[in-house]
């Protein structure tokens, strides 16, 4: 597949067959193919997680390219993945104390104090009598 033809085909998933054949006959093509359809699946998500997204890709771009070869690559990716899911502040520990949070946010409610102020139109007008 050329980067022309990823232009005129929309990529709705990743053709596996295709991304081996690049990957072992045109590194370069791969690579073009790899970020094309990365793209693809980020301009399909809600427009909300986009930025996320990309963000997230950038870092995965930047960790891949720092490794000093493609297994060390696989481990650091394991690793933010690992931590996103278990470690602190991961989705298992939002989910653990989720109702914690619930909790803590209902008791602040009730704690503000709201401060009158004088509208600056009743100060204009007192000022003038």
């Amino acid at each position: 597949m050329t980067t022309g033809d990823m232009k005129e085909k929309r990529i709705t998933i990743l053709d596996f067959d295709q991304a081996v054949h690049l990957a072992r006959t045109d590194p370069d093509g791969f690579e073009r193919y790899r970020r094309h359809v990365i793209e693809a699946l980020i301009a399909r998500a809600p427009e909300r997680n986009r930025e996320h997204l990309r963000r997230l890709q950038w870092r995965i771009d930047q960790e891949r390219e720092r490794a000093s070869n493609p297994i060390a690559a696989c481990l650091k990716l394991y690793r933010m993945m690992m931590d996103a899911y278990a470690g602190e502040h991961g989705l298992l520990d939002t989910l653990n104390n989720a109702h914690r949070s619930r909790r803590n946010t209902r008791n602040l409610r009730h704690k503000a104090e709201v401060l009158p102020f004088a509208s600056p139109l009743a100060s204009k007008h007192h000022s003038e009598t």
